[in-house]
């Protein structure tokens, strides 16, 4: 398969890498190790930071992120026996949203999906060659 870019790792950082490029008119092809099941299951715990957040909003992805996410305009510290509140919001004028990665996954495999991107599961052994020349990846294998 021959496309612009080739990302190893349907991770966050991959799939929105992808989704960028594809709001840009830049193929590219996602090719992730585990299936999507697994992917769109593993409970991790996430906290967005206001970056994220605006990116994922920017981009027409962060609707469930909004209906779901708790936003915090601050947390605590204990040191010692004693809390102390960091109010981030006061401070920097910027919230955070508790959103579960596994549902920002969620979110950005869905937005791949239906725009036709190239996002292939259970791909084995792939690796990067050719750096200074002609970048690719091996052929890896994709289960039927």
């Amino acid at each position: 398969m021959l496309t612009q870019v080739g990302i190893i790792g349907a991770g966050p950082a991959g799939l929105l890498l992808s989704h960028l490029l594809h709001l840009r008119g830049i193929e590219s092809v996602v090719l992730e190790a585990r299936s999507r099941g697994e992917i769109e299951s593993t409970i991790r715990a996430s906290i967005l930071e206001q970056g994220t957040m605006d990116l994922l909003n920017e981009v027409g992805l962060g609707a469930r992120m909004l209906a779901e996410g708790a936003v915090h305009h601050g947390f605590e510290l204990a040191f010692k026996g004693e809390r102390r509140r960091i109010a981030l919001t006061k401070l920097t004028g910027h919230s955070i949203t508790v959103y579960a990665q596994h549902e920002v996954i969620k979110d950005l495999v869905a937005a791949h999906v239906a725009a036709d991107g190239a996002l292939k599961f259970g791909v084995t052994d792939a690796s990067l060659h050719d750096f200074d020349d002609a970048p690719r990846t091996t052929q890896p294998r994709i289960p039927l």
